[in-house]
């Protein structure tokens, strides 16, 4: 799988390119075969270094590679695969809280889509 699309990759950089704001994260990346969770929201000029939150145990910013992640070899063939259904919707400061409250970023993505359900149906 591509873990970035061309289209991907352009808004990351650009998101890198303004480095103090509170983005929304871009894409989430994840082990399908358990830990590793990764919501990035910024791509530095090199091409590789990625920001957001990461979690791998315990939800935290930070810096990653996605060369790194590209080159995870699971078993059955599998690697880091890109959820390609998701949408971030909120800034990774409101994500890296839910996480850090939670105790993960998937945890923290069920509280969120519950909230984001109820406040849907209470329209």
């Amino acid at each position: 799988m591509i873990l970035l699309t061309d289209e991907l990759r352009a808004q990351l950089l650009a998101n890198g390119r303004q480095r103090d704001a509170d983005h929304v994260p871009v894409v989430k990346f994840f082990n399908p075969l358990g830990e590793g969770v990764w919501l990035a929201t910024e791509l530095a000029a090199d091409g590789d270094t990625l920001f957001g939150l990461a979690d791998l145990g315990e939800p935290e910013l930070g810096y990653f590679s996605l060369e790194e992640m590209t080159s995870v070899r699971l078993p059955f063939g599998l690697g880091i695969e890109r959820d390609m259904l998701f949408t971030g919707e909120f800034p990774i400061s409101v994500w890296a809280e839910a996480a850090r409250e939670a105790g993960s970023i998937r945890q923290a993505e069920r509280i969120i889509r519950t909230a984001r359900q109820s406040r849907w149906e209470g329209v």
